[in-house]
């Protein structure tokens, strides 16, 4: 069966422009807020300092509805497949929110393990990082696609992007279980 598009070419083009962007406006954004003369300072009495451990269970949550919208795909359940990969945008995108607020408004925390762990730790986060900014577009892209029905398209794209996406949702949870010591 001939699979048609719900979108039109223009507005599907369009659409992929907006991710280009949208890309390096995040990525501009995640680099910004890492410089100490923009950081925010928030009101007295008002802290998001309970963010990290929200941005762990959000990205636990991602992580299962991976694992869940795969296993619904697996099964033929295409409905429970989308729904499961649009909470895990919903949330991913809450997460980012969340994620640039807390670092415009924070003190970056240093990681104060020495030795072996030190390694793992510094392993862990740099391909944690590495991992999140080459998803981000692939993300978008592979769900663009899945929406449009291009399911050739998608699925091509969902071999790349669903481990990098896993990897990210589960090491991100890790990486903050191994800092919480020290914020």
């Amino acid at each position: 069966m001939e699979q048609h598009s719900p979108l039109s070419p223009t507005t599907e083009k369009k659409l992929r422009t907006g991710v280009w962007i949208v890309t390096v406006l995040v990525l501009v954004l995640v680099g910004l807020m890492r410089r100490p003369e923009l950081r925010i300072e928030l009101p007295d009495g008002i802290s998001l300092a309970f963010l990290p451990a929200v941005h762990a269970v959000i990205n636990s949550t991602v992580a299962f509805c991976l694992i869940a919208a795969l296993v619904a795909v697996k099964k033929q359940n295409i409905g429970l497949h989308r729904r499961f990969m649009s909470v895990a945008m919903l949330l991913s995108g809450i997460f980012l929110l969340c994620y640039v607020a807390y670092h415009f408004t924070n003190v970056e925390t240093k990681f104060g393990g020495e030795g072996s762990i030190r390694t793992v730790y510094f392993s862990l986060l740099i391909t944690h990082i590495f991992s999140a900014a080459v998803s981000f577009p692939l993300i978008l892209f592979t769900y663009l696609a899945g929406w449009a029905d291009r399911r050739q398209a998608h699925r091509r794209l969902a071999k790349i992007t669903y481990p990098l996406w896993l990897y990210v949702a589960i090491t991100g949870p890790v990486c903050y279980l191994m800092l919480r010591p020290y914020y």
